[in-house]
């Protein structure tokens, strides 16, 4: 009787659109704008709402860009000016509230930080990557850590896979040494797979790759 009530084993993820079973390289991921909220699909349901025109629909799919600007302007000032509580934090342009967010990872999840007008004029004086943010799908993420900040255009479902990790991880006040190390094997993951911003980037993204 025993095999009858041991634990069933997960359930493959499968695509929220046609139901297809998804793993591996055939996972990807849509925002569901009105939500704001992740959406699992398969890669051809994916390229569907990749296509033009298919950005002012329900769906827009999480595109696969990493971008690093080490030439950055984003000193101590800047940071300050931002209000964020924490050394990480990611930005993105919100279409249907009509302007940018800023959030952190805590551990209630992923917390909004109120962003000033001014505070994220001095983003896109900083750096070219805040202009070239598509809507919704990509953000702007920012890391300060001994001193130095990091500047990185990435995919915004990582982001929140960020958040989930350092939810399930962090203990006590400042997080931990757990949460605190999985924070550097992500940064480190996004310096391996990001290439640097062209030096003559239209803002409108036309010169990104």
């Amino acid at each position: 009787m025993g095999r009858f009530t041991g634990p069933r084993p997960p359930r493959p993820e499968a695509c929220e659109l046609c139901g297809t079973p998804v793993s591996g390289d055939g996972h990807r991921h849509l925002v569901e704008t009105e939500r704001r909220a992740l959406v699992c699909a398969c890669r051809p349901c994916a390229v569907l709402f990749d296509r033009p025109g298919a950005a002012t629909g329900r769906y827009r799919t999480v595109p696969d860009r990493y971008l690093s600007d080490p030439g950055h302007r984003l000193d101590d000032g800047a940071w300050d000016r931002l209000r964020v509580p924490v050394g990480t934090a990611f930005f993105f342009h919100n279409a249907a509230l009509g302007r940018p967010v800023a959030l952190y990872p805590s551990p209630a999840g992923a917390t909004e930080s109120e962003l000033d007008p001014d505070a994220w004029q001095s983003l896109l004086d900083a750096t070219p990557l805040a202009a070239l943010l598509r809507p919704d799908v990509e953000a702007l993420l920012l890391r300060r850590d001994a001193g130095r900040t990091s500047c990185h255009l990435v995919p915004v479902d990582i982001c929140y896979e960020l958040v989930g990790r350092m939810r399930l991880l962090w203990q006590g006040f400042d997080g931990g040494a757990e949460a605190r190390a999985a924070l550097r094997e992500f940064s480190a993951e996004v310096e391996r797979r990001a290439r640097p911003v062209p030096a003559a980037t239209s803002p409108t993204g036309t010169g990104a790759p």
